[in-house]
């Protein structure tokens, strides 16, 4: 996933524009480890429940359950962005930006993994569960996507359509397509799985990471914010004015930034800091913020640092999403009312990650035998509206069937 626009429609599942797309990640599970989905997935019963508290295993820490909600709303902004390779908004250029909620379900991922961690977990049993949480939908949502995406002979007028290659497939099935930065590896198989070969690293390291920071505290979490935060922009500007020196970092290693950021903060908040953000102030920030890069892009010469931003906008967007994520948690923890935790979003959050797989094989299905819906228009809104119906049912059936009762099946005892 690359921060920068691309000049042609991005591959779906891709990081199209300035703002690097769903396991969407998670909320916690109230069971031993809870678990961590990827971008924009579910916990296996409710996400946002919160296993207890590293410091005292006696003590439950409060359940976060608008994260479910958000992490909805997340998974519709990269729907938003796919949308415009069909029925493109006059506001096609911003949605670009959809792309950066897989930057949310990262920090997510890292905050809800450690918000929810207990001591004592093996870390087979930790890595048992996370294959039943994310592998059983992926290789079930790949099935239809082979027959959406590659083809033996693909025509050449149809870009998303991939030469068959049964290596590039495997790759995909074990997840390990994020560590090739060569597009047609990296969106193999069902190019939304990419984030989950960057989770599926995440998952690997973090019982460590756990264990490394289990005693740090409000300051040591502030600390390990900061730090990753810095060297992500360091690395960035780094790459650009010494790209012949600089490596290109595979991605599960560059979004690690928004891991570890996430970890961060869970850690500051377990301490029982609950900082007093009003969410809709939060929300206010995140918008202008998210404005701010797109207008930079547009309109470089008017904006001071357009192009220090641009660069380094997948770690702006970390904060923006985390500062986000925080004051939502707060509130939770706080006991604050939340329309986020309403049964419609706490459903859709639960559907999400399924949501996540299925929308865009759904969506380059119909463009290939329908084409652009049509000219640039409001109108082409009534497109998102049916797309958008047919993927909720498709991610309804999906985690009904397969994800939440083979998850169940195959996680074990707690």
């Amino acid at each position: 996933m690359t921060a920068d626009v691309h000049s042609q429609p991005p591959t779906p599942g891709s990081t199209g524009s300035a703002a690097s797309a769903l396991s969407k990640t998670d909320t916690a599970k109230s069971s031993d480890d809870a678990a961590t989905p990827p971008p924009g997935a579910p916990v296996s019963t409710f996400p946002g429940e919160s296993g207890p508290p590293p410091a005292d295993p006696r003590k439950r820490l409060p359940r976060v359950e608008s994260l479910t909600g958000l992490r909805w709303w997340a998974a519709f902004f990269v729907f938003a962005h796919h949308m415009t390779n069909l029925a493109p908004l006059p506001i096609h250029d911003f949605l670009k930006y959809g792309t950066s909620g897989v930057t949310f379900f990262f920090v997510l991922s890292g905050f809800v993994l450690t918000w929810s961690a207990q001591p004592g977990t093996k870390v087979s049993t930790f890595y048992r569960r996370r294959f039943a949480r994310i592998w059983p939908a992926h290789i079930v949502a790949l099935v239809p996507a082979m027959f959406v995406f590659y083809r033996f002979d693909p025509p050449e007028n149809i870009w998303w359509i991939k030469p068959f290659s049964i290596t590039v497939l495997l790759l995909s099935v074990v997840l390990l397509q994020g560590w090739s930065n060569d597009s047609a590896i990296l969106y193999g198989g069902n190019p939304a799985s990419w984030t989950l070969s960057v989770e599926a690293f995440f998952y690997a390291y973090f019982p460590f990471m756990q264990r490394a920071t289990v005693k740090l505290k409000r300051t040591g979490g502030f600390i390990l914010c900061v730090s990753v935060i810095v060297i992500g922009v360091a690395y960035r500007l780094a790459l650009f004015h010494f790209k012949d020196v600089v490596p290109v970092l595979p991605q599960p290693v560059l979004h690690s930034v928004a891991f570890l950021f996430g970890i961060g903060l869970a850690i500051m908040l377990r301490t029982g800091w609950k900082p007093r953000i009003p969410v809709w102030f939060a929300f206010l920030v995140t918008a202008l913020g998210l404005f701010t890069l797109w207008y930079s892009g547009e309109h470089p010469a008017k904006i001071p640092f357009a192009i220090t931003m641009s660069l380094t906008q997948k770690e702006i967007l970390t904060v923006l999403y985390g500062f986000l994520l925080l004051a939502v948690a707060s509130r939770d923890t706080r006991g604050g009312r939340s329309l986020l935790r309403s049964r419609p979003l706490v459903a859709l959050g639960k559907w999400s990650y399924a949501f996540y797989l299925v929308h865009a094989t759904i969506l380059y299905a119909i463009k290939e035998y329908h084409g652009v819906a049509g000219p640039v228009g409001w109108s082409n809104l009534t497109w998102y509206a049916g797309i958008c119906a047919i993927s909720i049912v498709a991610s309804w059936l999906l985690y009904k069937f397969v994800e939440h009762p083979l998850e169940r099946k195959l996680r074990g005892p707690r």
